[in-house]
């Protein structure tokens, strides 16, 4: 359970320090885009208020609460969940991954109301008109690596 703390600690740090860096540091915020290697890496300013690509994204100060709670509600499970199964150290991992991208997300709702998302990229004739973050990344490669490493006598 160690190795999952420190891993949800410094994907939380990492996430953050990329947030402050480019939507503050660099002014993002007010800039709006920021060619950084087009097309295959761009920063584009987007105040998620919903779920991934902005689904759910209603604007009452009521959603925006549904949704830190279910993110809580959300680490708590995945904790039990590894609680439970045979320790391997992918799968702790893996926990931590996801628990700090959440909790990364959830100290945006809570500070700005809205998840600061800034990372475009696109790639061979394909135009990505989101924009995600760190935390978003590590959501889902840890929701990956709890389905890859997660039940039986696998060892990893």
């Amino acid at each position: 359970m160690r190795l999952l703390a420190l891993t949800a600690f410094l994907v939380f740090v990492v996430d953050q320090a990329t947030k402050y860096a480019v939507v503050f540091a660099m002014d993002l915020q007010n800039r709006l885009a920021i060619d950084v290697w087009p097309p295959f890496l761009n920063f584009r300013m987007a105040w998620n208020r919903g779920v991934n690509f902005g689904l759910f994204s209603g604007q009452s100060d009521a959603a925006r609460w549904v949704l830190i709670g279910l993110a809580f509600a959300i680490c708590a499970f995945v904790l039990v969940w590894v609680r439970r199964e045979p320790p391997r150290a992918a799968l702790f991992a893996s926990a931590g991954v996801l628990i700090g991208g959440a909790l990364g997300n959830v100290v945006d709702r809570v500070l700005y109301g809205a998840v600061a998302d800034f990372l475009n990229m696109s790639c061979c004739g394909f135009h990505n008109p989101y924009s995600y973050n760190v935390a978003d990344i590590a959501v889902f490669a840890g929701a990956f690596g709890l389905i890859l490493f997660s039940g039986g006598n696998k060892t990893a």
